[in-house]
Parts: C-alpha cells; structure tokens; sequence
C-alpha cells in the first residue's frame, strides 16, 4: 500500500522514497544518541515508539512585495521528540528561540537541521 495514495503518482513516488530516506536517517540518529546516552538503540526507538511515526509537510512561501507584511507560522514548538528539516533554498526562514530571542537559522547547502 501506498503511504500517500491520494497524491498524483509521479509525485507520490517521490515522497515515499524521501519519506524512507529521512525514516533511515532517524533511525540512524537515534542509534547515534543511544550511543551517547550509553543506552540500547532499540530502547531509544521505544522512547519514541514502536514504529517510527512519521509525519510530513512541505509548505512553500512565495516571495512577498512588502516584507513587513509576511505571515508564515506561529511561532510554537515541535511536538515531536525528532524534527528533520530541510530547507532547499537560501532563505532564512526557521528560527529558533534562544533565551526569549527569536534567532534566524542559517540554511547550509546539501544539509538537514535537526530539532532533538
């Protein structure tokens, strides 16, 4: 069965090998911190349950002609316990807040950002 059956195909072919790509990558890292933490991997991945859930969102902001005016996400916190973000542009987008200060998160070409 298909993860995203209601997408169009050549798209949804896509998604679900990126989807298994960034699924391995926590995978990885989860070990890695278990490692860390001088745990078993299999007791880190039980922290965060028994299948990995996964979920997936692309949003997409086009460029506005009055800065001032854009209105992206509220700011909040990620829910999840591992957040695998890529950011296909140079946009200073993400921000994350440091001692009450919201602070741009530079995007690094050919990388993720990781939220533990």
């Amino acid at each position: 069965p298909h993860v995203f059956p209601k997408i169009p195909l050549p798209l949804r072919n896509t998604v679900e090998t990126y989807s298994a790509q960034v699924k391995s990558i926590a995978k990885i890292l989860l070990a890695k911190m278990a490692t860390a933490l001088k745990i078993k991997p299999e007791e880190m991945e039980n922290l965060f349950d028994d299948e990995l859930v996964q979920r997936l969102r692309m949003n997409y902001y086009p460029p506005c002609p009055q800065p001032d005016k854009v209105i992206g996400l509220t700011p909040h916190s990620d829910y999840t316990g591992l957040t695998i973000l890529l950011q296909v542009n140079e946009v200073e987008g993400l921000q994350i807040n440091k001692n009450g200060k919201w602070l741009p998160v530079k995007p690094l070409p050919n990388a993720f950002v990781v939220n533990v």
